[in-house]
């Protein structure tokens, strides 16, 4: 039975192909159903047929990073940016930490512990 109370689905956009594959073994076993994107252009593809329950993003990645595919969601599907967390390892990159600071995005600084996950998971389910 899923942990989560039934079968949400979640996108995982992560350049980095064993943190993608970590991130999705440990939401799968909370019950999620969880698809994965190197980069934010593969997300945008797969948002374009698919709907999420919640995507979580890297933000610094090749194509299209983290801040960009934000801004097309803001453009293309608002209505998704509540079910959206940002993983990030670029603390104190200027760029990333003002995009922060402007959009209140959920984030998790890497590392993060497993209890760390499952609680901004949770809290922005239930938020939104």
């Amino acid at each position: 039975m899923a942990k989560n109370g039934g079968s949400l689905r979640v996108l995982v956009v992560e350049d980095d192909a064993p943190i993608g594959r970590m991130l999705a073994s440990i939401l799968a076993d909370e019950g999620y159903v969880v698809d994965l994107a190197g980069d934010g252009l593969t997300a945008l593809g797969k948002i374009e047929v698919r709907e999420y329950d919640l995507i979580l993003t890297d933000l610094r990645m090749p194509e299209l990073d983290g801040v960009g595919l934000y801004r097309e969601l803001e453009r293309r599907q608002p209505e998704i940016l509540r079910r959206v967390i940002v993983i990030t390892g670029t603390s104190g990159h200027p760029e990333y930490e003002s995009f922060l600071a402007e959009t209140k995005v959920p984030y998790l600084e890497k590392p993060f512990s497993l209890q760390a996950l499952q609680s901004i998971t949770r809290r922005v389910l239930a938020a939104a």
